[in-house]
C-alpha cells in the first residue's frame, strides 16, 4: 500500500502507550473544526484539544460574523475561509491539513481529557493501516432523556458501522484521500463518508464526545432523534441532501 509524502517524514518523538509499546506522538494529528457562528462554543472545544498539543489545528469558518473567527485565532488555530456547508468546509480543511493523521470535529463537542491516549494508541494499534476511529457520544445534559438518547446513538455505532460527525473521526490522511474525502453536501456528508469506511474498518475509541444538547433541548429528546431518523431514512432512500437539510433546520 502506498503511503503520503508527508508519513516519510522523520518523527518529532515517541511515547509510550497503555499497553507499553512506542508509538508516534501526536504532532503528525491535524486536527479540522468546521465552524458557523459558533462564538459560544468553540473556545471550550478548542480548550479541550489542548492537552494532547495536536501538531496543527483547522478552524474552518464558513462566513461567521460573530467572535467565531477571533476565538479560533486566539486559541493559536490556523483559520481559513471556506464556502458556507458542512462538507465543503471539512473538505477544505484537510486539503490544507500537513499531517499524516485527521481528526474531524464539530464545533460544539468537546473531547474528554482521555482523548490523547484514546487517539495515540489507535495510531500505535493501525500502523499504516487503513482504519477510522470514532468517540462514544455523550451530550453536556444530565438528563436520563440525554442519556438514552447518546445509548441509542453509541448503538447504533457499533451494530451498524454509523457514527454521526458529533462523535468525531480519526483516520489517516492516505486511507482519507484514497476515499475521496467529505462530499460537497450540506447534510449527511457524515454519513456518506462512513458508509465508504465501511463497518469492519471502524472502531470505537475509548474517549467520549461531548457535544451540545441545545437542539435536543429545543426540539424534545423525543421529537428531534425521531426526525434525524427520518432524515436518515430519507437518506437512504435517495432523497437529496439539499433537500433534507432545508427540512433539518
Amino acid at each position: 500500500m502506498s503511503t503520503s509524502a508527508a508519513s516519510q517524514r522523520p518523527l518529532a518523538g515517541t511515547y509510550r502507550t497503555s499497553a507499553g509499546a512506542e508509538a508516534p506522538a501526536l504532532d503528525r494529528l491535524s486536527v479540522v473544526v468546521p465552524t458557523l457562528q459558533a462564538g459560544t462554543v468553540l473556545s471550550g472545544t478548542l480548550e479541550a484539544l489542548q492537552p494532547g498539543a495536536p501538531g496543527q489545528v483547522i478552524v474552518v469558518d464558513g462566513g461567521s460574523r460573530d467572535s467565531t473567527p477571533q476565538i479560533a485565532e486566539q486559541a493559536g488555530a490556523q483559520l481559513i475561509a471556506a464556502e458556507r456547508g458542512r462538507g465543503g468546509q471539512l473538505a477544505a480543511g484537510a486539503r490544507a491539513a500537513d499531517g499524516d493523521w485527521l481528526l474531524f470535529l464539530h464545533a460544539d463537542t468537546r473531547l474528554t481529557a482521555d482523548w490523547p491516549l484514546a487517539v495515540q494508541d489507535f495510531i500505535a494499534q493501525t500502523g499504516e493501516g487503513w482504519r477510522a476511529g470514532w468517540f462514544r457520544l455523550a451530550f453536556d445534559d444530565r438528563s436520563s432523556a440525554a442519556r438514552r438518547v447518546a445509548g441509542l446513538a453509541n448503538w447504533r455505532s457499533r451494530r451498524l458501522g454509523l457514527p454521526y460527525g458529533d462523535q468525531g473521526l480519526v483516520i489517516p490522511r492516505s486511507f482519507y484521500q484514497a476515499l475521496g474525502g467529505y462530499g460537497r453536501q450540506p447534510l449527511m456528508e457524515d454519513v456518506e463518508l462512513v458508509r465508504r469506511i465501511g463497518r469492519r474498518r471502524l472502531v470505537e475509541l475509548p474517549a467520549m464526545a461531548v457535544t451540545s444538547a441545545e437542539r435536543y433541548r429545543r426540539d424534545g429528546w423525543l421529537r428531534r432523534p425521531a426526525t434525524n431518523l427520518t432524515l436518515l431514512t430519507l437518506y437512504f432512500l435517495g432523497v437529496p441532501p439539499t433537500l433534507l437539510a432545508r427540512l433539518y433546520r
